[in-house]
């Protein structure tokens, strides 16, 4: 629906009554505000609502009911399949709304719905805390946190979500409540998961736990010892401490060259001689090319692989947990990535242990609570004319590798044409959050996410 159906009168209102600001599409800002960080997205929302606090998402949710135009909600803008955009619609842009409150000695925190995770873990850790975040620092707290929310931090304090204390949200009715297991029980589990199905997360209330320091960093070897490196990682963190993680997978080296290399990104939370042990095994088995692993902030850990995720690179992804790591998985992995189309894309096993495998399947909305692996396929590349090129690899060797898969999805990686993935995201909690969107959203007003049909 095109801007001019809002009434001229009402809008000029609208804009006069909120403390943020309305953008259309000849205003200056326009163009920025609507680009995402995938940048295989391109749409024009009718009108851009740049919120100052919680009255103004809900003013906005009842001008787009009020002029029946689609509404998206853009948190940091990072989800891969771009829901944050609505085509001709009422985009309701968080990213002015960055405010973050520490309490050091409750260990929580309150942050506003645009903060982004390199901010929240800056605040934080300024009280030596820490709490379950984004691998890349320029992630959103809110769309990450609402679709589950793994991270560093989950082998010891579980994921985003299952840290997540509380929510300011805003309704389809353009109420705001302040949701909390007290008040809402079962509206708050299912935000612990349900992603933006039920409302817009103004404000997120975390538990916090006391980290400063951690160890971590990248080990890498040459390609051709991708198999043997990947059949050690498989042995060498069975039955690993909450406070190691290891992530594995076939990347490039980030110089540009497009070399390819089998590499680990290692993450321990112990004091450091407890690291040092823990670590050994993977930093000193084979003949590494790098070994960069040391102390560090923490928050400086999830900044480690931002660079390899570029705003504006253009992303198709394709996921599924898997059921194991066997000898035939890994040398398919091998195979395709053999034929890897752009020098920007990996092939990336997260490992799921510790304290995220200790809360039950239908504790929150989030089901995939067994140890093992996700398997990522995150492509990326730079020139649109080689997008086709590699949609097709990652579509040809997610299906390549389909045997080994559990059927199990991770939400957040959801692309824009995988609706059909959605009952797998959410499993055996589909049914309940059906109920809860029904009570909540029963018009589905909230529909441009990974939709739960009310």
């Amino acid at each position: 629906m095109a801007i001019s159906t809002i009434d001229g009168e009402v809008l000029e209102a609208f804009a006069g009554s909120v403390s943020g600001s309305v953008l259309l599409p000849h205003d200056d800002g326009y163009e920025e505000a609507r680009r995402i960080h995938n940048g295989l997205i391109d749409r024009q929302p009718a009108v851009i609502v740049r919120c100052a606090g919680a009255t103004d998402v809900a003013e906005a949710v009842k001008l787009a009911r009020s002029s029946g135009l689609e509404i998206s909600v853009r948190g940091g803008g990072h989800n891969v399949a771009g829901r944050a955009v609505a085509e001709g619609g009422l985009m309701i842009d968080l990213s002015p709304m960055r405010g973050i409150h520490v309490d050091p000695t409750a260990r929580t925190a309150r942050a506003q719905g645009g903060v982004l995770w390199a901010e929240l873990n800056r605040e934080a850790h300024a009280h030596g805390l820490a709490v379950t975040g984004g691998a890349i620092s320029s992630t959103g707290i809110a769309g990450y946190t609402l679709g589950g929310g793994l991270g560093w931090l989950m082998a010891k304090h579980g994921l985003g979500c299952d840290n997540l204390l509380g929510v300011e949200l805003v309704t389809a009715d353009g109420e705001i409540l302040n949701v909390d297991d007290a008040s809402h029980p079962d509206l708050m589990w299912a935000l612990r998961g349900g992603g933006g199905n039920f409302g817009v997360a103004a404000s997120l209330v975390y538990r916090l736990h006391p980290h400063s320091m951690v160890t971590g960093g990248l080990i890498a070897h040459p390609i051709d010892a991708a198999g043997d490196m990947l059949r050690f990682y498989r042995d060498a963190i069975a039955g690993a401490s909450d406070d190691l993680s290891v992530f594995a997978g076939l990347v490039h080296a980030p110089d540009g060259s497009g070399m390819k290399l089998a590499a680990m990104v290692v993450f321990h939370t112990g004091p450091p001689e407890e690291a040092e042990r823990d670590l050994a095994p993977f930093k000193s088995w084979g003949s590494p090319l790098v070994v960069e692993v040391g102390p560090m902030p923490y928050p400086v850990m999830n900044t480690l692989l931002d660079a390899a995720y570029p705003k504006g690179a253009l992303n198709y992804w394709l996921s599924s947990f898997t059921t194991g790591l066997s000898d035939d998985l890994i040398d398919a992995m091998a195979e395709r990535f053999a034929s890897v189309p752009s020098p920007m894309t990996v092939i990336l096993l997260e490992h799921f242990h510790g304290a995220v495998t200790r809360i039950g399947p239908t504790d929150t909305a989030v089901p995939h609570r067994d140890e093992g692996w996700n398997l990522l396929l995150p492509s990326e590349w730079l020139d649109p004319a080689d997008t086709e090129a590699n949609i097709a690899w990652t579509k040809d060797s997610h299906a390549a590798l389909s045997e080994h898969f559990s059927g199990g999805r991770w939400l957040n990686y959801l692309g824009d044409d995988q609706d059909d993935a959605i009952s797998a995201a959410y499993g055996p909690n589909y049914e309940r959050l059906v109920e809860v969107k029904r009570r909540h959203d029963p018009d589905n007003v909230f529909h441009l996410n990974h939709n739960i049909v009310p």
